[in-house]
C-alpha cells in the first residue's frame, strides 16, 4: 500500500505507529535505514485489530532484541512490529511450568527460573534474544535448544487469529522449525525441573563464563553469522572459516571478530552492503575450499 493509504488505515493507532522510522539503533549491528511503518504493539486486543486491518497486504517483520538481525540501509517496504510491555510478563504455573511473553528476554527467563529453583533454563542466560525470536529459530547453545524445554506456544496468524500449538506438534530442527513465517509469537509455556538454587546458579555462571571466553561482547556484532553444517561435516563453522578465509579480510568497517571468526563486527560505520559483502565473501571462500555451502543464522531484513 502507498504510505498515504497506510496513514489513513492506521490512524486509530497513531500513538503507537511511526512512519519512515529509523531502524539503525534497533539492532546490535547498528546498521540500517528506515521502515515504512514501525508499530509498537501494547496489548493483544490492539495487535489483533492492527493485523486484521492489514488483511495480509503488507510484509511484516517482528523485531525482538535485534540481536541477530541485519537491516537494509534502504527503506524496508513493510511493517516492523515491536511487542511492548504487555508481552513482557513471566508467571509460574504450578511448581515447574513457566509462562513467558514473546517479548521477554531469554536471560530474564533464565533468572526467573533460578529464583524459582528450576533447572533446564541455564543456557538461556547466554542467548541475547527474546522468547519470540528463540522459538522462531529454535535458538540454543552448549547442547541445549528451545525445543528441549518448550511445552506450547500462543501465536497470532496474518489474519488476526489467535492459536495455541503444543510443542509436540511442531517439527523442530537445528536452528529452525516448520512454523509459518506469518506467525507472531505472543507467549510460550516451558517445563523445568525442580532443583537446587545453588547448583542452578553455578551451572548458569559456568556457561556465561564459557561464552565470555569464546565470544566477543559489548561490540557491534550480531551473534553467530552462519549455522553449523551438521549434516556435512563434524567441524564447527568457525573451523571451516578459519581454514578457508584470511581473517583480516574486511569490507569497509565490516570485519571478522578476532575472538570468534563466525562473529562479524561493525567497527564503526559499516553499511548493509559492507556486511553483506563480507558474508558473501566468507560463504564463497568456504565453499571453494571445502565444497560446503554455509547457511546464514542471522536474519536479513531487506
Amino acid at each position: 500500500m502507498e504510505l498515504k493509504e497506510l496513514k489513513n488505515l492506521l490512524s486509530e493507532f497513531s500513538e503507537n505507529v511511526s512512519f519512515e522510522y529509523d531502524l539503525k539503533k534497533k539492532n546490535w549491528f547498528n546498521i540500517g535505514g528506515k521502515s515504512k511503518v514501525f508499530y509498537r504493539a501494547e496489548n493483544l486486543k490492539e495487535l489483533v485489530n492492527f493485523i486484521k486491518k492489514l488483511k495480509g497486504r503488507e510484509k511484516i517483520f517482528i523485531l525482538g532484541a535485534g540481536s541477530n538481525t541485519l537491516m537494509t540501509d534502504n527503506l524496508f517496504d513493510g511493517i516492523v512490529i515491536k511487542l511492548n510491555k504487555n508481552f513482557n510478563n513471566i508467571s509460574l504455573l504450578g511448581e515447574d511450568i513457566v509462562i513467558a511473553g514473546g517479548a521477554v528476554q531469554d536471560r530474564v527467563l533464565s533468572n526467573f527460573a533460578i529464583n524459582n529453583n528450576l533447572s533446564g533454563f541455564e543456557f538461556l542466560s547466554c542467548i541475547p534474544g527474546t522468547i519470540g525470536g528463540g522459538i522462531r529459530m529454535n535458538a540454543g547453545c552448549f547442547g541445549k535448544e528451545f525445543k528441549d524445554i518448550l511445552l506450547s506456544i500462543q501465536a497470532i496468524d496474518h489474519l488476526g487469529n489467535v492459536i495455541t500449538l503444543p510443542a509436540k506438534e511442531i517439527k523442530f530442527e537445528y536452528r529452525k522449525n516448520n512454523l509459518s513465517d506469518d506467525l507472531i509469537f505472543l507467549s510460550a509455556s516451558f517445563k523445568g525441573v525442580k532443583g537446587n538454587e545453588k547448583d542452578i546458579k553455578n551451572l548458569t555462571n559456568e556457561l556465561k563464563l564459557k561464552k565470555e571466553k569464546a565470544q566477543p561482547t559489548r561490540i557491534k556484532t550480531s551473534g553467530s553469522t552462519f549455522k553449523n553444517p551438521l549434516s556435512q561435516t563434524k567441524k564447527k563453522v568457525w573451523e571451516l572459516i578459519k581454514e578457508s578465509v584470511p581473517l583480516d579480510k574486511s569490507f569497509g568497517d565490516a570485519y571478522i571478530s578476532n575472538k570468534h571468526c563466525n562473529f562479524f563486527v561493525n567497527k564503526g560505520n559499516a553499511t548493509f552492503e559492507d556486511m553483506t559483502n563480507l558474508i558473501d565473501y566468507v560463504r564463497k571462500k568456504v565453499f571453494e575450499n571445502t565444497g560446503i555451502s554455509l547457511e546464514k543464522e542471522i536474519k536479513i531484513l531487506e
